[in-house]
């Protein structure tokens, strides 16, 4: 069993920067590929980034690339999503997802999901 807990979400204007923060608990989280998905105001949830277990390789959805990154400490049972150049259009609910074994970039692949945190853009 994984717990996901996010934190860092809040109401920021267009062009700042954010960091989310998902903590783990249980074992072996350096097992699981980790994720971040949102869910804009009115649409289904949507792949936003992701990072693979141990080697770190990172994958991101096209309207976030270049501008969110994110990363992993496994020391820490930790991911992070660092957010940049926000836009009105990235307000969302974001979603931290534990994927075992794989790369969570597929809803279908999340074995856990976080409760969420909110993050609004205003312009």
């Amino acid at each position: 069993q994984v717990q996901l807990v996010e934190s860092g979400g809040g109401l920021v204007q267009a062009g700042d920067s954010l960091r989310l923060s998902c903590a783990a608990s249980g074992r072996s989280f350096s097992s699981y590929g980790m994720g971040w998905f949102r869910q804009p105001p009115g649409k289904e949830r949507e792949f936003v980034a992701a990072i693979s277990q141990s080697v770190g390789n990172t994958y991101y959805s096209d309207s976030v690339k270049g501008r969110f990154a994110i990363s992993r400490v496994n020391s820490k049972n930790t991911v992070y999503l660092q957010m940049n150049s926000l836009k009105p259009e990235d307000t969302a609910v974001y979603y931290c997802a534990a994927s075992y074994g794989t790369i969570a970039t597929n809803q279908a692949n999340v074995d856990y999901w976080g409760q969420g945190t909110q993050v609004t853009v205003s312009s």
